[in-house]
């Protein structure tokens, strides 16, 4: 799995896996969010997760509902987190909320603009890494014993990772 705040690189990195390891590739940004950022079902979302994580093999990158990111992290068998400095995830959100008004977006979920969301966007990542961020990384070390634990803290730590997943 492959889990950080918003704008860090994951789809990129998590592209990169999957045609290395033949991985089936699921975002749980597609998975919460329907047309008009309309969150998805909880039960909907924990039925169609399951089935995901249930699965022999995947990657699944995002966060999603707390629940959710703990399954997922006790099924995985191997948990990346993809921790820059902050100011790094809003200047690289920022830039692809920007590039979003030109080009097709298609790590975006089916029927959602990125735009709208901006400032919806800004607060969440402040909160993620304010609050949940260092919940997650105690979760994820507090796995470590049994599974793989990849703590990814820069670009260039990100840049050669990307390079050479092993």
């Amino acid at each position: 799995m492959v889990i950080g705040n918003a704008g860090g690189g994951k789809s990129t990195l998590c592209s990169v896996l999957c045609a290395r390891y033949s991985l089936p590739y699921h975002s749980i940004d597609k998975l919460q969010w329907q047309p008009g950022w309309q969150q998805t079902r909880s039960v909907d979302y924990n039925r169609e997760h399951d089935n995901f994580i249930d699965q022999h093999r995947w990657l699944l990158d995002g966060y999603g509902s707390w629940e959710s990111v703990l399954k997922r992290m006790d099924a995985a068998d191997a948990i990346i987190v993809v921790d820059h400095p902050v100011w790094i995830h809003y200047w690289w959100a920022t830039k692809r909320q920007l590039k979003s008004l030109f080009t097709n977006q298609t790590d975006a979920p089916t029927g959602c603009s990125r735009w709208p969301v901006i400032f919806r966007l800004f607060k969440m990542m402040w909160w993620l890494h304010r609050v949940q961020r260092p919940i997650l990384l105690r979760e994820a070390a507090n796995r470590s014993h049994k599974k793989r634990y990849i703590h990814i803290s820069s670009p260039s730590h990100l840049n050669r990772f990307t390079a050479n997943p092993v």
